[in-house]
This record gives C-alpha cells, sequence and structure tokens, in this order.
C-alpha cells in the first residue's frame, strides 16, 4: 500500500491543548486569551503577580475557561505557552523560566518597537529577532513565532465574532510550527500560513511597524491575507 503524502494542509488536533499566555493581562495577551477559551481552550493568563493574572481572568467572564496565576505556573502547567509580553523585560522572563518551559512549545509573539514623533519603528535585536533571542534563552524549548499582527482591539471585541486575517508561524520544527498553525485555525476567521525558519522572524516583527502606520493613517485595525495559498 502506497503511504500517502502529507500536505501542507494536514493539521494536528489540538482542541484539547491548554495554553499559557505570559503578559497575559496585556490587551494583546487578554485578547488571544479570551478567543482561545471561546474556541474551548483551558487558558491560564500569566503575570507577575498572581492577583493581577486573576483579575485579568475574572474580567473575561466566568463562563470561559479562564484563570490567572503567576507566570511560572502559567509557563508549567500549560501545554503551549505564548510570550506576549513588553519587549523590554523579555529576555530577562525568558531566562528567569527556562526550567519551566523546557521541553514546551513557545511561541513568541513579541514586537522589538520604538516609538518617536515620526511613528514606528523596528528596533534592532542582537540575536536578530524576538524570537531567535527567545531560541537562544530556551534551548530546550521549541520556539515558533506566530501572532505578531493581530489587532488587540479586535480580538477583545465582543462584536466581532469572526478574526478576518492570516498569520505568519515561522519555525524550524515542522511539528511545532503545524501545531501552532493549526491553534490559529481554532479562532474563527482566522488561518496559520507558514512563513518561513525562524532567521526570518525579523521582517515579520518588524513589519508591525507598517500595520500601526497604516492603522493611523486609515484609522483601522489592519491585519494581512496571503493569496494563492
Amino acid at each position: 500500500m502506497t503511504e500517502q503524502r502529507k500536505t501542507p494542509y494536514d493539521l494536528p488536533d489540538v482542541s484539547g491543548l491548554s495554553i499559557g499566555i505570559l503578559g497575559g493581562t496585556g490587551d494583546q495577551g487578554k485578547g488571544l486569551a479570551r478567543r482561545f477559551a471561546l474556541a474551548g481552550h483551558q487558558v491560564i493568563i500569566g503575570s507577575r503577580k498572581a492577583d493581577r493574572a486573576r483579575d485579568a481572568a475574572a474580567d473575561l467572564g466566568a463562563d470561559l475557561p479562564v484563570r490567572g496565576a503567576e507566570n511560572p505556573v502559567a509557563a508549567g502547567e500549560a501545554d503551549v505557552v505564548i510570550v506576549a509580553v513588553p519587549w523590554d523585560g523579555h529576555k530577562a522572563l525568558l531566562e528567569s523560566l527556562r526550567a519551566e518551559l523546557d521541553g514546551k512549545i513557545v511561541v513568541d509573539c513579541v514586537n522589538p518597537l520604538g516609538f518617536d514623533k515620526r511613528g514606528a519603528f523596528a528596533l534592532p535585536v542582537e540575536e536578530g529577532s524576538a524570537a531567535e533571542q527567545a531560541a537562544a534563552v530556551l534551548p530546550g524549548s521549541r520556539v515558533v513565532a506566530a501572532f505578531h499582527h493581530v489587532s488587540a482591539k479586535l480580538l477583545l471585541d465582543p462584536d466581532v465574532d469572526e478574526m478576518d486575517l492570516d498569520v505568519l508561524v515561522l519555525g524550524d520544527d515542522r511539528e511545532a510550527t503545524d501545531l501552532v498553525q493549526a491553534l490559529a485555525g481554532r479562532i474563527p476567521g482566522m488561518r496559520g500560513v507558514y512563513g518561513g525558519r525562524l532567521r526570518n522572524a525579523h521582517q515579520v516583527e518588524a513589519f508591525t511597524a507598517n500595520l500601526i502606520s497604516i492603522n493611523r493613517r486609515y484609522k483601522a485595525h489592519a491585519g494581512l491575507r496571503i493569496t494563492d495559498v
């Protein structure tokens, strides 16, 4: 019997996975927590302070499967961990959680950006990108870059039933990128699209500055759609 070739669309079933979100009290992390909880995932919002994390979880509603905890608990107990912390605290936090994140898929969605009177701009990163910094700090983790261009406002808006965008997913581990693509697809209207190796994460992170400029000019919440895929 001839073995059937796997296509790019044969993604794993991720419906039973729990998700931890480091920096889950910020708008992007909180918005992702809300959407994944609505999709039926158990979500743990992480923060430096447990009470702040619990307050953020309570804000999302008692009917959703979301709870708050300190970052080490969220990192240690979740199946997949999303990093949504501010750039200036990125490296130190991951260094402090190296043991808890060992062996896990870690999804980095941090955008190293600066702001001045002319708007947003990409910051240089010694390792190349935030995702590559995460991979350097977490040698025992499977780091994937994704969810950089998702509007926090739309994620949190109860009147928005579907997210109209594609999520670029980058990484060096095919099994891990497939899993994160599948997770993106758990949110209605969202699709995960493989975007290359982790070394290509810099331009994906940096493009967020362009989206911010688009949004300011057009008073919009722009996202990306990839054609012909």
